[in-house]
């Protein structure tokens, strides 16, 4: 490279400085020698060379003592470079008629320091002029230049907002400069999280080039411009019971820590950190709460609804009634919202509410009213009837013969609650059948019955007897020759009334017919009567031998 129209060499602080003598050895070469001009132009040699007696010599320089090495073509080498080697140099060729010179410009450089920000602020305010930090790179040649960057964009000074102040201090044994850069900012609420960093850009051999600072953050702090209270729930709905976390806070940096909590029904405000709890809380809850900052320049609200549930069930607990009473039954709801209620009883969920105007057995149970607020999660209530349906023992007997003819089947059907023990016996001997047999006793309902083949006729008598009263009913039994049919035995008692509306409809139509009957046979009982009056005569007396017949029958059988 040429400076001036001169040679120049390039030379970096503290490596080894290479100047060739540019000059062709001519014919007759004594010797060759350095020297350096100094400032005012006059020459230090520096170091010798001859061509005859390849011997070298170097000048008693001090700033070059230990530093010189001349080469057999006269290139000569300085070690360690400095900045004060930043001169120049001339390659001097001597015959015993001439002397030629050729002058090299040495140009020293040094890569400063990765820049550093110290001095740091411990945090910065808004609306307010204040020293960030110093930028300081150290140890250049020649001096840089100090740039400040925020979030990658240059900082340009702008009068009481951005003020750069650069100072360069050179370093009189080295040579080298130290450039400190101070930055005075005013920074805004949007500086937070803003990175600041610095540049420095120096000369180096092969050109300029730069080096960056490591970015810092800064705290910013900046007043509080709007209060916000929001509830602190695992729930996104709020119940009786529960416990309700107020949270109030504020935009500033640093957030305020204290604030006033307005409660609904409080005149005051109440000072408190951050948050306010409240336990175990009532429907009495539900209203606005506010909170401001301590001097009530800023206030936010917001409304909480404790929900409840009321369930009253008239009557509950247990009751007992006799069995045809009536039992109004009521379950009355009181809610924050719209609540579903449903009946169960005995585990079973049922279709209708239930309404008693003449109690029956199967009525008797475990009843329990619940509701739910389906929106509002854990919210329910229930309450339980245990209903007792009591009636007096009620006996109904019949009898058949059984389709063997050996035997018949007496059934004492009965109906009672508590559940009526039952005894048979036989009139006369008074004496207890304990071979009776008894099915499932079913909604207040049940049946006992005997077989038995009695060889003459006997009258039974079912007792059934329970806490309430004691009934006794009796049926009088034919012997076993003469065949008995009575009301068919209850199958079940699931279907007994269905059995009951269908034997109706049957008496019915048989009472009709008989009706039917019955006037034929007077129409036809006046048409004959004149032409059979002698036939009747003759059929009375055939009666009355018969009749005869078995009562000899019998008395020769009681005598026997």
């Amino acid at each position: 490279p040429l400076a001036l129209g001169l040679y120049t060499v390039n030379a970096v602080y503290g490596d080894t400085i290479t100047m060739p003598c540019r000059l062709e050895v001519p014919d007759g070469l004594m010797f060759g020698k350095w020297k350096y001009e100094m400032p005012n132009g006059s020459p230090v040699f520096i170091a010798f060379r001859s061509s005859t007696k390849k011997n070298v010599q170097y000048d008693d320089v001090p700033d070059y003592k230990d530093r010189l090495s001349l080469s057999e073509n006269y290139t000569l080498s300085i070690k360690n470079a400095r900045i004060s080697d930043q001169k120049r140099f001339v390659c001097m060729l001597v015959t015993e008629d001439d002397v030629s010179e050729e002058p090299t410009i040495v140009k020293v450089f040094k890569q400063p320091s990765q820049p550093e920000i110290l001095h740091q602020a411990d945090f910065l305010e808004t609306e307010k002029l204040q020293m960030l930090g110093e930028c300081v790179a150290r140890e250049s040649y020649p001096e840089g230049n100090v740039t400040w960057y925020k979030n990658g964009k240059v900082l340009q000074p702008v009068k009481e907002v951005v003020v750069i102040n650069l100072q360069k201090i050179v370093d009189k044994s080295t040579g080298l400069f130290t450039m400190t850069s101070s930055l005075q900012y005013m920074p805004t609420k949007e500086d937070a999280n803003a990175k600041f960093s610095c540049i420095v850009t120096y000369y180096g051999p092969s050109g300029q080039k730069t080096i960056q600072s490591e970015p810092v953050v800064f705290d910013v702090h900046y007043p509080t411009e709007k209060v916000t209270i929001q509830v602190v729930s695992q729930s996104s709905t709020i119940k009786e019971g529960d416990n309700i976390t107020l949270k109030c806070s504020g935009n500033g940096n640093p957030p305020p820590q204290e604030f006033l909590f307005y409660i609904p029904g409080e005149t005051e405000g109440i000072r408190s950190s951050d948050t306010y709890v409240m336990t175990d809380v009532r429907r009495n809850a539900t209203g606005e709460y506010k909170c401001s900052l301590t001097d009530k320049s800023m206030m936010d609200s917001t409304t909480i609804t404790v929900h409840y549930l009321d369930l009253q069930l008239t009557p509950s607990g247990e009751v007992t009634k006799q069995i045809g009473e009536a039992l109004p039954v009521s379950c009355t709801i009181s809610s924050s919202r719209n609540a579903t209620v449903f009946w169960i009883k005995d585990n079973t969920r049922m279709q209708t509410s239930p309404s008693f105007s003449s109690l029956q057995y199967q009525d008797a149970g475990n009843y329990i009213c619940e509701t739910t607020l389906q929106e509002v999660e854990g919210l329910k209530k229930r309450k339980t009837l245990k209903l007792i349906v009591e009636g007096k023992p009620q006996i109904k007997m019949t009898k058949k013969t059984n389709t063997n003819k050996m035997s018949k089947t007496i059934v004492c059907h009965v109906e009672g609650f508590p559940k009526p023990a039952v005894q048979w016996t036989v009139t006369g001997s008074g004496s207890i059948i304990n071979k009776a047999k008894e099915t499932k006793y079913v909604n207040g309902k049940f049946s006992s019955k005997i077989v038995i083949a009695p060889e003459e006729n006997v009258t039974l008598t079912c007792i059934a007897e329970n806490q309430l009263e004691r009934t006794v009913t009796s049926l009088n039994v034919s012997a076993i020759s003469i065949p008995e049919y009575d009301e068919p035995e209850d199958r079940n008692d699931d279907n007994s009334e269905k059995v009951n509306d269908q034997a109706k409809l049957i008496v019915g139509i048989v009472v009709g017919l008989l009706l039917a009957a019955l006037v034929a046979g007077v129409v036809y009982w006046l048409y004959v009567k004149k032409s059979k009056t002698a036939s009747k005569h003759v059929d009375k007396d055939l009666g009355n031998i018969e009749e005869n017949k078995k009562l000899e029958e019998n008395n020769h059988k009681s005598e026997t």
